[in-house]
């Protein structure tokens, strides 16, 4: 007997919330602001669009169906299952962060605060529910299959992302590596920076376009569903054993990027979700490239 769909509404604390969280009541929260110059009530107003868009999320669920709730801090300790469809109800970068821990499963995204958010990614309105949960489990139901980028480092470990994924040192320090092609005899060279950036075309609406841009590059961005990551090293550092040669590159289907680790300690991490990172010491290697998974995102 197959197990009925499940519905996974993923959110997230909201800013009034943590205000409370902070000074206790709601009175302490607005002296707080009011004493800066702000007042609290723009943020009460956001507070409670999110939660109404989240009680008419839920009550669009079929009755059949069952039902759960993760808040984004819990993301890495939830586990989805295959029959799930993830409704995430807030912000594109939502459905970003909830991305890297999904395995095929159909997502919807409802834009709490429609003209606040791009709605790059959150593109339907909470009244928009019923319909497209149906439309998530129905057979040729439309979506969009979002380029996703992966890290695996060579003792397994594996990350996605569907914007970037960020390789640095932890701090302020300078990364060293050595950066190539992952492929057989490919020369590789020893690089000192701030660290290295591989993106997709849903990360080209931001810190992948803000690199492209400075860099003035002549690479062309990729749209989101387009099997092409683009990689820049950031603020690479010229010296004796060092170089700036390979700062820039596209990389296809079945192409790799390898990163050998010369520096005490390295992280990699992806859409911002920094607690949740691999780390590298000195020696270990990690590939990157494009994901075999992808963002299946009803449309």
């Amino acid at each position: 007997m197959s197990l009925a769909p499940r519905a996974v509404l993923v959110h997230r604390t909201t800013e009034y919330e943590e205000l409370l969280a902070r000074h206790g009541t709601h009175g302490q929260a607005a002296f707080f602001l009011s004493s800066r110059g702000r007042a609290i009530d723009e943020v009460a107003r956001r507070h409670r669009r999110t939660q109404q868009a989240l009680a008419d999320v839920a009550a669009a669920v079929p009755l059949q169906w069952r039902q759960s709730r993760v808040e984004r801090a819990d993301l890495d300790r939830f586990l989805f299952g295959p029959e799930d469809v993830v409704v995430v109800v807030g912000q594109d970068g939502l459905v970003a962060n909830a991305a890297k821990y999904l395995s095929g499963q159909p997502v919807v995204g409802i834009d709490t605060d429609p003209g606040r958010n791009p709605g790059v990614l959150v593109r339907h309105r909470p009244r928009d529910a019923a319909a497209l949960l149906r439309a998530a489990v129905s057979p040729g139901g439309a979506v969009d299959e979002l380029t996703m980028v992966e890290a695996v480092s060579d003792d397994t470990q594996r990350l996605l992302a569907l914007n970037e994924i960020y390789l640095g040192p932890p701090g302020h320090q300078t990364a060293r590596y050595r950066l190539g092609p992952d492929a057989t005899d490919a020369p590789a060279e020893p690089q000192a920076s701030s660290g290295v950036l591989v993106g997709t075309g849903t990360g080209a609406t931001g810190w992948l376009r803000s690199l492209w841009q400075e860099r003035r590059s002549e690479l062309r961005l990729p749209a989101p569903t387009d099997p092409r990551l683009l990689w820049f090293v950031r603020e690479a550092w010229p010296s004796p054993t060092t170089g700036t040669s390979l700062v820039a590159g596209e990389l296809g289907r079945g192409q790799g990027l390898r990163l050998t680790v010369e520096s005490d300690r390295v992280v990699v991490f992806g859409d911002g979700m920094e607690a949740d990172a691999l780390e590298l010491t000195w020696g270990q290697a990690v590939r990157l490239g494009i994901s075999a998974t992808s963002l299946r995102l009803t449309v």
